[in-house]
């Protein structure tokens, strides 16, 4: 069998060498661009997907190739002549040494200042006034407004962490918040109406029909409202470390069930569980509620909890 012969290569390549490989890598990211957009046509979920997936591997990958020039251009500048972080910019260097869980030598290796400049900023950072050494980069001088900002960093920061899980994450920090509470701090004082209808979606493979009809009690156990809820104990559930950060149960927190009547306000029954309680164990507490006050109501309204939109409870 004849050997394969070498490619012809053209005299004097070498001097071309430089434009040779702008070209090469043009034309391939030229494909991949055309690749990718006739997979995000494609009828195969998982051929999207797949698609979604090497193009946010490349957009990383070039990013970091971003960084790193720009890292060893900083780099060759003399400490003394390097142009000082302003007081926002010190404020962003310290939350992403909090959200990369770095230690003030690896935030300060990162960001080419001493590790004595991390420490200085971490011990003035709650100083006052408008000559602070560390800022926000806006105002925040009520606690709703400090919320909405936490709640939007976390989603600029964490895109996949849906309205729920920021809920429930900054529950273990010991700020509970509603999950519609956080749709409504994600887009910035939207129209009330709309928000409320924008937070019934769809949970747990079940669609959710939005009515507008409204429910106004006639008379006392004509309706009642359910809910669930999560005490914490003195072990307490918002510590920050494992496995305390993970688990919601007993002996961490209770789960309360609640029923209280709409016209006279009374709580008709409530019930401990050790864990998020079933559609089942929901359905049962009912029942001895029902059977303790001796009367049913005409209408029953709960949150769209797992609980509440599982074919057992809706039956």
């Amino acid at each position: 069998m004849a050997a394969t012969e070498p490619f012809p290569v053209p005299r004097g390549w070498t001097k071309t060498t430089r434009s040779s490989v702008l070209h090469a890598i043009s034309l391939a990211f030229s494909a991949l661009t055309r690749a990718w957009s006739s997979s995000a046509t494609s009828r195969r979920r998982t051929i999207r997907l797949e698609a979604d997936l090497d193009r946010a591997m490349t957009e990383i990958a070039l990013r970091n190739e971003e960084l790193a020039v720009k890292d060893d251009r900083f780099a060759r500048v003399p400490p003394r002549r390097r142009p000082y972080y302003g007081p926002t910019q010190r404020m962003r260097i310290l939350k992403l040494k909090a959200a990369r869980g770095w230690s003030s030598s690896q935030a300060a290796r990162v960001f080419a200042v001493t590790e004595e400049t991390i420490a200085s900023w971490l011990k003035r950072v709650d100083e006052e006034g408008e000559r602070a050494l560390v800022q926000l980069s806006e105002p925040v001088n009520k606690f709703p407004a400090y919320v909405g900002y936490l709640v939007r960093w976390l989603k600029s920061m964490c895109p996949m962490m849906g309205k729920l899980r920021i809920a429930q994450t900054l529950a273990r920090a010991g700020l509970l918040l509603g999950a519609t509470t956080v749709r409504q701090m994600l887009r910035e004082g939207p129209d009330l109406r709309e928000s409320a209808e924008a937070a019934l979606t769809e949970e747990a493979g079940q669609p959710i029909v939005v009515t507008t009809r409204v429910l106004k009690a006639k008379r006392p156990d004509h309706i009642w409202h359910i809910d669930l809820t999560v005490v914490p104990t003195t072990a307490g559930f918002w510590v920050p470390w494992q496995p305390f950060s993970k688990i919601l149960r007993w002996p961490l927190c209770w789960w309360v069930a609640v029923v209280i009547d709409q016209f006279s306000r009374r709580v008709c029954g409530f019930a401990l569980f050790k864990k998020a309680p079933s559609s089942i164990e929901v359905c049962e507490f009912l029942d001895r509620v029902t059977k303790r006050t001796g009367t049913k109501p005409a209408h029953i309204i709960t949150d769209q909890g797992g609980q509440f939109i599982s074919e057992s409870f809706m039956s």
